[in-house]
């Protein structure tokens, strides 16, 4: 890990860092000077001799490196990356509980959990960050960009340890809704086990059929939408609301076993099939939300249970119909 940086965060990012190698690794020959060496790692993504004559990039001390600057080896250097232009994702993060250790938000769809690719500022992360003034605050588990719902977060570095511990050890009750098709046939509850894997670079994850079970997920019904609920989501066939507890974390796991039961999951834009939806489409939000979380508080013992505040049909939430809460809630 390397030392403290000698940058502040930046809209709530950290800045990156780089490490030069060891005298033994490095081949003077080969990285005569520094800017050589930064061309080598990041010249892909970044414009090196652009980022020095700005100095953009600095050392421990918070001395830019120059042009000129001979290769040292077992160097830390510092830089802000450049952010991608992005679309403001509607709806705000609805802080649903926080004191001294952890922050529960209340996510919207389309928000990604944490910076990522083409979603960095647009993240929960990014965001409640700079509205808490919170710069270590992190989650300890994801949603999909897609999935709406309950996000635990620590406050400091010192409390990531106990609390993603719990989901390491499967101390966590997560339960989710999603709005789905009803099929009269099709008898429930029902538990469903298969194995899911998903390649790197690609949209979809797939179950190995045949494979040891790697995914479990409980599938409830609940009820079947009301009228006014039905027209909201757009009409159509009958759907009802599906009460979902997983027992294993892969990914996309609940969205592939209610596809797998032939009720796919109201908006998926990946099951059963892809569409071609644009990334700044926000008008069909997928009808799946982790509505709660309960957990025995690993620092002080306490009985832990937050729910969310969203209601299907979840729908098309402008900044101004969903206002940012700070209440602050027992979480009991």
């Amino acid at each position: 890990m390397p030392p403290r940086s000698p940058l502040p965060q930046r809209l709530g990012l950290d800045p990156a860092w780089l490490r030069t190698e060891g005298r033994d690794e490095a081949d003077p020959a080969t990285w005569p000077l520094m800017r050589d060496w930064l061309v080598h790692r990041v010249g892909m993504h970044v414009d090196v001799d652009a980022f020095i004559a700005q100095g953009r990039f600095v050392t421990a001390t918070g001395v830019p490196v120059l042009a000129a600057d001979p290769f040292r080896p077992n160097t830390f250097v510092w830089f802000y990356r450049d952010l991608p232009d992005e679309a403001r994702v509607p709806g705000e993060v609805r802080v649903l509980y926080r004191d001294d250790r952890i922050v529960v938000v209340d996510k919207p769809a389309f928000l990604s959990t944490i910076p990522r690719g083409r979603h960095v500022r647009e993240s929960v992360v990014v965001r409640m960050r700079n509205a808490l003034g919170l710069p270590e605050l992190t989650p300890m588990h994801r949603l999909d960009r897609v999935t709406s719902g309950v996000l635990l977060m620590a406050t400091e570095r010192r409390w990531r340890g106990s609390y993603q511990s719990l989901f390491q050890y499967g101390q966590v009750t997560k339960t989710y809704r999603a709005v789905a098709g009803i099929r009269d046939d099709l008898a429930l509850p029902v538990t469903v086990r298969n194995h899911l894997t998903k390649a790197r670079g690609t949209m979809q994850a797939e179950v190995i059929e045949g494979a040891e079970p790697n995914a479990e997920s409980l599938v409830e019904f609940e009820r079947e939408l009301t009228a006014a609920e039905q027209g909201a989501l757009g009409g159509g066939a009958r759907s009802g609301i599906y009460r979902l507890t997983p027992h294993t974390g892969k990914t996309h796991q609940l969205r592939i076993h209610l596809c797998g039961l032939g009720i796919p999951i109201a908006g998926d834009p990946l099951y059963p099939v892809t569409l071609d939806t644009p990334v700044d489409d926000f008008s069909t939000p997928l009808q799946l939300l982790a509505s709660e979380l309960r957990f025995v508080d690993p620092v002080d013992g306490s009985d832990r249970h937050f729910v969310s505040e969203r209601r299907f049909p979840l729908a098309f939430e402008s900044d101004a119909e969903a206002p940012h809460s700070q209440a602050a809630h027992t979480g009991t």
